[in-house]
Parts: C-alpha cells; sequence; structure tokens
C-alpha cells in the first residue's frame, strides 16, 4: 500500500483527548484498525488508558488479572524501568499481573504504584502469605519537552487507567503513554513530529500474538514495506519528510542533542504458555520490529524497553521460534499504527498532515 493511502486511511480516524481513562477505540479507528487487531486479541490481556489534559502524557496500564509469565529485553542507553530484574530467568517470582507504559520520564514510574493500589484492593497478586503483592514492571518515556514538565502520570494516573482496563480493543494515538510521544529528534525538536501509542495481532497455528508499542523515538518511523518515511525529522522548513538515514550517509551532520529526549517502550503477549525464558527470547526477538520500523533505533537517548507476556490461556505446545518471529511482525506493525493514528499538535506534525 502506498504511503499516501496509508494517510488517507489514519487522516479519518477519531482523536480521543482530555483527562480520561480509556479503554476503546473511537470512532472509525475500530474499523480501521480491525486488520491490524490489537493486543487484547490475546485472551486474558486487558488495557486501559489515562490521558492527561493539561499537557500531552500519559500511561497505558496492560493487565494480566490471572497473571502471565513475564521477560523483558531493554536495547536502548537510556532506559527508565521498574521490577525488570526480578523477570530475569534466574529470579523467584514468574508471574506478573500487569505492565505499566508511561510518560514523564522517571517521574512517571509513579503510576505503577497506583496500579498495585487497584490490583491490592481487588485480591490480585503475588501470594506471600500475609498479603498479595502485585507483581507490576513498569518502564518509562521522555515526553517532557512537549508542554509544562510539571505534570506527569502520577499513582492516581496508574489506578485510573487500571480500574478501566479491558479486553475492548484499546484506543491508538494520542492516548496513554503515547499521547506525548515525538519522533524524528536527531536534527532537533523543532524538526519532530508527533508519533503516539500503536497496537497489532496476528494468529497463527492456533497462537494469537499482539503487541501494543508507545513509539517516542529519536529516529524516524518507517513503512517496512517501502523502505519511506511515514514520520520522522523534517527538512529545515519543515515542509517535508528529511528521511534521517538518507541524510546522515549523504553526510548531514546531527544537530545538539539533549540526554533523555526519546525512548520506545511496549508490551508483545501470546496466548500460549511460556517458561521465563522463552518470555525473554520473545521479547528480544520483538526488537527486530522496533529496527525495522524505526531507524535508527537503540541509540544513547533512546532507553528501548519490551516487555513480554505469556498468559498460557491456549493449551499445547509452541514453537518458540514462530512466536519470536509474529512478535517482531506485529511489533513493527503496531510502530506505523502509532504514526498513523497519531494527531499533529502545536509545532509537531503527524503523519497525516505532510500530505
Amino acid at each position: 500500500m502506498e504511503r499516501r493511502d496509508f494517510l488517507t486511511r489514519a487522516a479519518a480516524l477519531a482523536g480521543v483527548g482530555g483527562m480520561l481513562a480509556t479503554h476503546g477505540r473511537a470512532g472509525s479507528a475500530q474499523t480501521d484498525g480491525a486488520a491490524m487487531g490489537s493486543i487484547t486479541d490475546v485472551s486474558g490481556i486487558k488495557v486501559g488508558h489515562f490521558t492527561d489534559p493539561r499537557r500531552p502524557t500519559g500511561c497505558t496500564v496492560v493487565r494480566v488479572d490471572d497473571g502471565a509469565t513475564g521477560g523483558v529485553d531493554v536495547r536502548g542507553a537510556a532506559p527508565g524501568t521498574r521490577e525488570t530484574d526480578l523477570l530475569d530467568p534466574v529470579n523467584l517470582v514468574d508471574k506478573v499481573h500487569a505492565v505499566v507504559l508511561t510518560g514523564g520520564s522517571a517521574f512517571g514510574l509513579d503510576a505503577a504504584s497506583g496500579v498495585m493500589r487497584w490490583l491490592e484492593a481487588h485480591q490480585v497478586g503475588f501470594d506471600v502469605g500475609v498479603a498479595r503483592v502485585p507483581i507490576v514492571p513498569a518502564a518509562v518515556l521522555f515526553d517532557l519537552a512537549v508542554g509544562d514538565a510539571r505534570v506527569r502520570p502520577t499513582a492516581d494516573s496508574g489506578y485510573q487507567a487500571c480500574a478501566v482496563a479491558s479486553g475492548a480493543p484499546p484506543a491508538e494515538g494520542n492516548v496513554g503513554a503515547g499521547a506525548g510521544a515525538t519522533v524524528g529528534k536527531l536534527f532537533g525538536m523543532t524538526r519532530a513530529m508527533k508519533s503516539g501509542l500503536g497496537t497489532a495481532a496476528v494468529s497463527v497455528g492456533g497462537f494469537t500474538v499482539g503487541a501494543l508499542v508507545a513509539a517516542n523515538a529519536l529516529g524516524d518511523i518507517i513503512d517496512p514495506a517501502s523502505g519511506r518515511p511515514l514520520a520522522g525529522a523534517r527538512t529545515a522548513d519543515g515542509e517535508r519528510l528529511l528521511h534521517t538515514r538518507d541524510a546522515i550517509l549523504s553526510g548531514e551532520l546531527l544537530g545538539p542533542q539533549d540526554p533523555g529526549t526519546a525512548t520506545t517502550i511496549g508490551v508483545v503477549a501470546t496466548d500460549a504458555g511460556l517458561t521465563k525464558p522463552q518470555a525473554q527470547k520473545m521479547a528480544q526477538m520483538a526488537h527486530d520490529g522496533l529496527a525495522r520500523a524505526i531507524n535508527p533505533i537503540h541509540t544513547m537517548f533512546d532507553g528501548d524497553t519490551i516487555f513480554a507476556l505469556g498468559t498460557g490461556r491456549v493449551q499445547g505446545a509452541a514453537d518458540v521460534n514462530l512466536l519470536g518471529i509474529l512478535a517482531a511482525e506485529v511489533m513493527a506493525r503496531a510502530v506505523v499504527r502509532a504514526a498513523l493514528t497519531a494527531q499533529g499538535i502545536e509545532g509537531l506534525p503527524a503523519a497525516r498532515d505532510m500530505g
């Protein structure tokens, strides 16, 4: 499909705004995204968003009330995370009950505390005899440069997102962890573009694999089929996409870069049963999807982190190679959705605005 066709379809998508805790897609987004599927196609997965209207920021909760085997792989050099050591295959706990993706840089990790509070109130967690302790890994992206940096997700934000999580197809674009997401920052924020949150899923061999991603990369979002940029750094006049890779190869020097300006964070999930090593491998392979759809990726200023979840709702032996291949595919598709469903804001156009 040509890039213009993608953008024509994306331009029809309805937006989601305001201080909202949301889970369902809005307007025609549900119809448009149906062919791509969503992470909630995976049995046992629920998703909820909190989006703050005071500036573009928010958080997204992937909830697994019955617990899911978890894994993680961190590739970027500037991560902000919580409970990732726990997911190491050599460590004790093998089930997680939610994953939090959030804006607000390291401040946004507070959102996970609110998720824990909601889960504890609903008797969800790891039974330690005297209490149930919810296991809630989290990762943050840097969106403080968009609007008032004093506004960021809090514990109450996480609580609200967790409370509305459901199995409905989640909203995409300028919502939750993707509310303040931007891409194409290698030549400075004045030439960057708006991105957002996307999701996708596929079913093969009796198992479903889904992905959810907040694309906030230093680099460009690329259409894997054509190699063309969909969103990213713009030319100096702001009118066209620059194509960062080609510009660098032709000798254009990078602009001034500030630490902590980026990070793409996401979750891949399957209804297959996984061991912790298998979940970690699935998370590793899912990063291939980022590499297909974002260029460059895993830079010194990106804290790129992917979590993997296996709900075990579908019985039978799963081929981890197949699951990893599918995870990379749906992650790439979800990144493209993050670009195409985003809406531009002042000074930061989205893919649909470039014509």
